[in-house]
């Protein structure tokens, strides 16, 4: 008989509304969404499962608990689930510049005997830089370039006009672990890099707010006892959220559907 994985959600914005839709379809085999926590109460939003109560919805009880609603949650919700005995899968890895922070998750997970899991999300090549690893990485540069409207609402607006841009403008060029924090809903992706390779503080990342795209190009560059290897994809933005692409949810989507597959590719 096939076991049906539960899955609790935090954060009801893209990531949330697709895994659901996908949830729903069955496309994503067994798995049920047994409940999501959002930050305020929203009465009329059809969801079942839907609270604003951490109490209500740790009570369900899962397998699995997807983060989708930015670095905050994570510090309010990721060591519970995982004390709950429940598998936390983070979107929002940007979190984990925090070393105190990303200690707590480690220890937590230890203790329950579950995972830390960190999707690959938005971006591709992880595997690589995983296995480049393994034998040693001498440098790794993530360059994330993003139109001007996906820069608006972050520091960016303080460094340089957005609406009056012409030509591309780095936002930040040095240690991942800076810029991460300083762009906590555009940059995840390369904390994720950072993580799987050598660490947030010896992989540098560039942003840059280029006003000849619009599209999110993320690049890739490592050199270690491997080789070489270069990477890039050129990400088409969600409609209701320039800041994220949408490949971000199909790769949490796919996340989620190995958790009940008998079948993992690319692990």
């Amino acid at each position: 008989m096939t076991r049906t994985y539960r899955i609790g959600l935090i954060g009801l914005g893209a990531i949330g509304r697709d895994l659901l839709e996908r949830i729903g379809t069955g496309t994503l085999g067994p798995i049920e969404a047994a409940a999501v926590l959002v930050r305020r109460p929203r009465p009329d939003s059809g969801v079942p499962g839907l609270t604003h109560d951490p109490d209500r919805f740790f009570a369900a009880g899962f397998d699995a608990v997807v983060e989708g609603a930015g670095h905050q949650a994570v510090r309010d919700h990721g060591e519970r689930a995982l004390r709950a005995g429940a598998d936390l899968l983070l979107t929002s890895v940007g979190a984990l510049t925090d070393d105190a922070l990303f200690a707590r998750l480690q220890q937590a997970a230890s203790d329950s005997g579950r995972r830390l899991i960190l999707p690959s999300a938005g971006i591709g090549a992880l595997d690589i830089l995983a296995a480049g690893a393994v034998g040693g990485l001498d440098r790794v540069t993530v360059t994330v370039r993003k139109d001007p409207l996906s820069w608006k609402g972050t520091i960016a607006e303080r460094q340089v006009d957005l609406d009056g841009l012409t030509a591309p403008f780095v936002l930040h060029d040095g240690p991942v672990r800076e810029g991460a924090r300083a762009y906590p809903q555009n940059v995840n992706i390369s904390a994720a890099a950072a993580l799987a390779g050598i660490g947030l503080d010896r992989t540098r990342l560039v942003i840059v707010a280029d006003p000849g795209i619009t599209v999110h190009v993320v690049e890739i560059e490592a050199e270690g006892h491997f080789g070489r290897f270069t990477f890039r994809e050129e990400i088409i933005p969600t409609d209701d959220n320039p800041k994220t692409g949408r490949l971000v949810a199909m790769a949490v989507a796919k996340t989620v559907r190995q958790l009940a597959s008998p079948l993992v590719i690319g692990a």
